[in-house]
């Protein structure tokens, strides 16, 4: 009897749960049930950002640290042993090529080169004394009252006494350029560094009296990847290749290709290169460090969207963009050249709505609504039909 039982109180539990079990998973898995799914099932449409790809020229450059360099730069240095005698510039003045910088103490110069005019005539006279004396005997000679032999020595004299005359006016020529070197002048254009010597100060050959730089124009040394080498002098080929150079805080300033070196550095890998500046406004300092980008070429009428738009996977290199039917198309593109937050591509006609953000909740042929916008009724009913 009391098996009986127990039978009978499984049995009715089975049923209670059975019924339970139907009553709340098979009322859940109608459609449009109370606290199901989403209505019918279908996505709510992803919201998105777009943007129109722009056509614009996109220059293709190359970026790396410079310094500026002059082109010439002088260290000026006295000649001779001798004492300033007058400082004739300043230090920081701007001076042109033969101005007068320095004079100093050539009054021992300036003797040498009285004595070697004295000598050279006293030689004139005695040289015009022999020939008045040649031109007689040869009267005598001609008169046969003058042996041959005695006009042959006097000749002799004459031609040795024009050679002392050429000597000397040769040593006259090197007392000047001796006394010459008592004025120094500036040998070039250009900014006057700073002056170590004084009126009075005894200066030699070693001694280091100022510097003369070349301000205008000026050199931006700078040196790009070796990887860069070909583009560079492709770029050349075709032509003169515009450097942009920009000093930290300055303006930048444009100008143009001149040098690329002979070998790679095999340590660093990299390739010398300068550039060369107009510098009337001295806008670039000798010894300041720059930004330089180098124009390659330009690609022109590019088509420009954000990065941030491209997409790189298994299936290749694409971009969504809003199709017929606020649907998500999926449109291959080709990345040329990138740069900052943009590239250019191909594969796009330009009048797309390319997206931006929200692409990674995208599959091709969904749909999508723009941020911003209002959503339609549609997707408001399967708003409220997922609603539990």
């Amino acid at each position: 009897m009391k098996q009986k039982n127990l039978v009978l109180v499984i049995g009715i539990i089975a049923i209670v749960g059975g019924s339970a079990w139907y009553l709340n998973n098979g009322k859940a898995e109608k459609p449009g049930a109370k606290g199901g799914g989403r209505g019918n099932g279908e996505q709510p449409p992803a919201t998105v950002n777009v943007v129109a790809p722009l056509r614009q020229d996109v220059p293709i450059t190359l970026q790396a640290n410079g310094t500026v360099t002059p082109i010439n730069s002088v260290d000026l240095r006295p000649q001779t042993t001798s004492t300033i005698r007058k400082v004739h510039i300043k230090e920081g003045q701007s001076v042109k090529a033969g101005e007068l910088m320095f004079s100093l103490d050539d009054r021992n110069e300036q003797a040498n080169v009285s004595k070697a005019q004295a000598q050279i005539a006293r030689d004139r006279a005695t040289l015009a004394d022999l020939e008045r004396q040649y031109k007689r005997n040869q009267e005598l000679v001609e008169q046969k009252f003058l042996a041959q032999s005695a006009i042959d020595t006097l000749r002799s004299q004459v031609d040795a006494q024009r050679a002392l005359v050429a000597s000397n006016q040769a040593a006259l020529q090197g007392e000047r350029v001796t006394a010459s070197f008592g004025t120094i002048r500036a040998p070039m254009s250009g900014r006057v560094g700073a002056i170590s010597v004084y009126p009075g100060s005894l200066v030699q050959p070693a001694t280091s009296l100022t510097t003369i730089t070349q301000l205008d124009p000026v050199d931006v040394a700078f040196t790009l990847p070796e990887s860069s080498l070909p583009d560079l002098l492709s770029a050349q080929r075709a032509g003169q290749v515009p450097v942009e150079a920009q000093p930290s805080g300055g303006k930048p300033v444009v100008g143009k290709l001149t040098f690329i070196d002979n070998a790679v550095d095999a340590q660093a890998g990299t390739i010398k290169a300068k550039a060369q500046f107009d510098n009337r406004d001295t806008g670039l300092w000798p010894g300041q460090y720059v930004t330089t980008r180098v124009t390659l070429r330009t690609l022109k009428n590019a088509t420009v969207i954000p990065q941030a738009a491209i997409i790189i996977n298994t299936r290749g290199t694409f971009v969504y963009v809003v199709g017929e039917g606020q649907t998500a198309r999926e449109v291959p593109v080709q990345r040329v050249y990138a740069y900052g937050d943009s590239a250019a591509v191909t594969g796009l006609s330009g009048s797309e709505k390319v997206i931006t953000e929200g692409k990674q909740n995208l599959r091709p042929g969904g749909k999508v609504r723009l941020a911003g916008a209002a959503p339609d009724s549609g997707t408001t009913l399967a708003r409220k039909a997922a609603t539990p």
